[in-house]
């Protein structure tokens, strides 16, 4: 028996220096040379402080909407809702979120609503919208704002993230820096 607890000790031993220090201090050291030192992209703007890469709560109909979130946007508890597609409770609350956007842009029919408008992500903090959900709520911000619909398209165009490397993931669209650029829109 004492031949196989020694052993037993020094491998859990070097386990926790390699696991837990060389491993934690590596991902550290590596994200030290990431702009702002790995701790994220944030924006000052108004007076407040954001941060890019956590998804924000916007509902006001002169801006674009961003993503519901199951977590209120809380970066604390990220996380989904973990209801299933049939259950009764999550489509209420979707059909809640279909019916209040058709609210605030009847131009808009049903079915063109993106499904990224009106489902939470699975972190339930996704900065990102996709190109089709920003084009959507053009017409409503338009006519809010006064400005012409082709102006904000541009921005959209010009706003929209390129999948990595060109061929991982879909468009995208960070709708804080979307809405600050909406701010300085003429």
């Amino acid at each position: 028996m004492k031949s196989n607890i020694f052993p037993a000790l020094k491998l859990t031993l070097l386990c926790i220096l390699l696991l837990v220090v060389a491993y934690s201090a590596s991902v550290w050291g590596i994200a030290q040379f990431s702009p702002n030192a790995g701790k994220g992209e944030i924006i000052s703007y108004n007076g407040k402080t954001f941060y890019s890469n956590i998804g924000q709560s916007v509902t006001d109909d002169k801006y674009f909407w961003s993503r519901p979130s199951a977590v209120e946007y809380n970066a604390a508890g990220s996380g989904g809702s973990n209801k299933a597609p049939s259950n009764e409770e999550y489509l209420q609350q979707v059909q809640a979120r279909v019916d209040t956007f058709l609210v605030h842009n009847p131009e808009v029919k049903k079915i063109e609503i993106p499904v990224d408008l009106v489902t939470a992500s699975g972190s339930g903090l996704d900065p990102h919208i996709s190109v089709q959900a920003a084009n959507v709520q053009v017409k409503r911000i338009a006519n809010l704002r006064g400005i012409a619909e082709g102006n904000i398209q541009q921005l959209i165009i010009s706003i929209t993230e390129k999948p990595l490397l060109g061929l991982f993931g879909p468009e995208r669209i960070n709708v804080l820096k979307l809405n600050i650029a909406l701010d300085y829109l003429k």
